[in-house]
């Protein structure tokens, strides 16, 4: 990435928030934030580490906003005392798992992987392949075909279950094809991808 991969800690315990900050912040690939969902909304986090024991005393809500509402990469973090809680994270549809006890180098592993949409092939059944207009292709070297028809779609006003269902893939891998466009074309949010793709032709505002 041309810029440092935002990571968001989400915890109700201060001490694993310091602890991952800690781990994260010696590497200068990364900006480390602390806060809950609001603060992913409001500083656009690349990636999510999502502590498994706020499922403990919930529905889950907080961690389905994560996955199903928004473009970024969500990786849980793991109590090896509570798998149940890891399960019911990956359920939820998580694209990760990392243990709170990992060390530094699997860490850093492990949030590049998730930045970088490495963590979940697309191997949803039903996966129809898409070949862009001809015309469009000089302009749009650098965006792999699948990556272009998400753009399309994102900016014909779909939500990304929609993309997932219109086009036979799962929530993770429609996400992991945004995050990949947004890395080609230099875009941070949604509304910005849509102004790129305005530009270069691709899709129109509200046609479904």
């Amino acid at each position: 990435m041309s810029r440092p991969t935002k990571v968001l800690v989400t915890s109700e315990h201060e001490v694993v928030c310091s602890g991952l900050t800690t781990l994260l912040d010696a590497h200068p690939g990364f900006t480390t934030l602390i806060g809950s969902v609001d603060i992913l909304l409001l500083e656009g986090a690349d990636v999510v580490l999502y502590d498994v024991q706020g499922l403990l005393d919930s529905d889950g809500s907080e961690l389905d906003r994560l996955v199903k509402e928004n473009d970024v990469a969500v990786l849980a973090v793991t109590r090896d005392l509570r798998p149940e809680l890891a399960d019911r994270a990956l359920e939820k549809g998580v694209d990760g798992c990392v243990s709170l006890d990992v060390g530094a180098e699997e860490l850093v592993a492990a949030v590049e992987a998730a930045a970088w949409g490495d963590l979940h092939g697309d191997g949803s059944p039903g996966a129809v392949d898409f070949t862009l207009n001809p015309a469009q292709e000089p302009d749009l070297p650098h965006l792999a075909p699948r990556e272009a028809e998400v753009l399309a779609l994102i900016t014909e006003g779909l939500s990304n279950a929609d993309i997932a269902q219109r086009l036979y893939l799962s929530i993770n891998s429609v996400k992991t094809y945004i995050r990949g466009a947004y890395r080609r074309i230099d875009v941070q949010t949604r509304s910005q991808a849509v102004v790129w793709a305005m530009q270069h032709g691709i899709g129109r505002p509200g046609q479904d």
